[in-house]
């Protein structure tokens, strides 16, 4: 509930948590938070929240969701007349994932799996919504795990369901080979679900095969609780409690360091309707009555004054505590903040490293994730289908993420065939990548040798002659 509170990024909210956390608690830690502090009677603080826990969850999700490539699928069939029938598999998962909105789930798994620490995919059949397999993500506060010498044997999802005006749990069990259901009331005993007419479709199922309609999720394991994944906000939310102090007082002593009119009170405006004094308004027109100034030969005069704001050390402050809220998560760059005020481009794809072992981190596991998911989705279709279900290997590729300019690219392999350390082939290689074809590659590699004036040369046979003729 706490990362939650602190995704969604709303100062009530984190004020109500962490007061209502600290009050009557021996917990002095959380009771000194900035978030926990309560004012002292008649005085206010202004407390503002920045934003940056959602804003590294989003983009971290944005990065790793918005360059991935469609799945691959290489099987295939047997040959017929010296060609390959490739089987329709392929075209099966990408209506499949366009029913689903397969970028925008992934994008949805990876925020809900930061926030939450872990989760799990959910495959479903549900004729009156679609004819195709569901894939729904729950996130970590809504599963749970059972598990076996630590093999996940079931995986258990919970949703809300308002029954008779009386909330009740809902309890799918998924497990290898089958799928069943549990009710429980308020109270947490179970409850019978024939009394309900709106869950009269969900009956137990099991079907032939080893394999389970359901695959969890994370991104890392909490030092914390065995078995759960690591949140991306664990360990960094004093950080970001800390930083919010910085903006919030740092806006303040913007706002106490306004400038002040010191007036004698002959001078204060008053009101015209009954002569009293106008109170200041500290928007517009904010000033201090002092008393008359009764001297021999002096005259009431205003005096204007403005503190000084030391505007480097709270830069300084703002700087260091930002740095601890990103750190090993996310460059400052990637959220288009320069610190460093350093904008050539080298310099800001040194800054990106963070980001990308943040970015490549969550690849590695979901390039071992998501082929178990479409394995499952197309046997589920499969079932669907009244087929029997087989094995599926898909293969998900992603883009390169901050890679040098194209310019770049070319000076850098120039350099390197001007020194004779890199041959054509490969200087071709590096330069296009997977942005063009095998066979158009080949022959730029042959364009670029005729044009250079190589020509393919037949080696000559040595000793054939000799061979011929019988041997010397």
């Amino acid at each position: 509930m706490k990362n939650r509170i602190w995704y969604r990024g709303e100062p009530s909210e984190l004020s109500q948590f962490y007061k209502s956390s600290s009050a009557g608690s021996r917990d002095t830690v959380n009771a000194a938070r900035f978030w926990a502090a309560v004012p002292s009677d008649g005085l206010q603080i202004r407390k503002i929240h920045t934003g940056l826990p959602q804003m590294c969850v989003d983009k971290i999700a944005g990065i790793v969701a918005d360059d991935m490539e469609p799945g691959q699928f290489g099987q295939e069939d047997e040959k017929t007349d010296g060609a390959a029938v490739q089987d329709d598999t392929g075209d099966r998962w990408l209506e499949i994932a366009e029913e689903n909105d397969w970028k925008k789930l992934i994008r949805k798994t990876c925020t809900e799996t930061d926030v939450t620490g872990d989760g799990a995919f959910k495959v479903s059949l549900d004729p009156d919504v679609s004819g195709l397999p569901i894939i729904e993500f729950y996130s970590g506060e809504r599963v749970d795990y059972t598990r076996k010498r630590g093999r996940t044997t079931e995986i258990k999802f919970y949703s809300d369901q308002l029954l008779n005006g009386w909330n009740y749990r809902l309890e799918e069990v998924y497990g290898m080979g089958y799928v069943k259901y549990n009710l429980y009331d308020q109270s947490g005993k179970p409850a019978n679900m024939d009394m309900f007419p709106e869950l009269s479709d969900l009956n137990p199922t099991a079907w032939e095969g080893d394999f389970m309609l359901a695959v969890p999720l994370m991104f890392a394991e909490s030092p914390r609780f065995p078995g759960r994944g690591k949140s991306l906000f664990d360990g960094k939310c004093d950080s970001y409690d800390a930083f919010d102090e910085d903006v919030s007082q740092w806006t303040d002593a913007f706002r106490a360091g306004r400038i002040t009119k010191y007036i004698p009170e002959d001078l204060v405006p008053r009101d015209r309707n009954n002569g009293q004094l106008i109170p200041p308004n500290p928007f517009d027109n904010q000033f201090i009555a002092v008393g008359p100034n009764n001297k021999e030969g002096t005259a009431s005069q205003i005096q204007v004054v403005q503190p000084t704001i030391n505007s480097d050390s709270f830069q300084q402050k703002y700087s260091t505590d930002l740095d601890l809220c990103l750190q090993g998560v996310l460059s400052p760059s990637t959220l288009g903040i320069d610190v460093k005020k350093l904008d050539n481009a080298e310099s800001q794809r040194e800054k990106e490293k963070t980001t990308m072992y943040t970015r490549s981190q969550r690849i590695d596991v979901l390039e071992k994730v998501l082929p178990k998911l479409v394995d499952v989705v197309l046997k589920a279709d499969d079932l669907n289908n009244e087929r029997v279900p087989k094995d599926y290997e898909c293969t998900i590729t992603w883009g390169e993420y901050a890679n040098p300019s194209f310019e770049a690219v070319v000076e850098t392999i120039g350099k390197a065939r001007q020194n004779n350390t890199m041959s054509i082939e490969a200087g071709v290689e590096e330069m296009w990548g997977d942005t063009r074809k095998k066979e158009w590659k080949s022959e730029e590699v042959a364009r670029i040798k005729n044009e250079m004036g190589i020509l393919p040369v037949q080696e000559p046979s040595v000793g054939n002659e000799l061979n011929a003729g019988g041997g010397a």
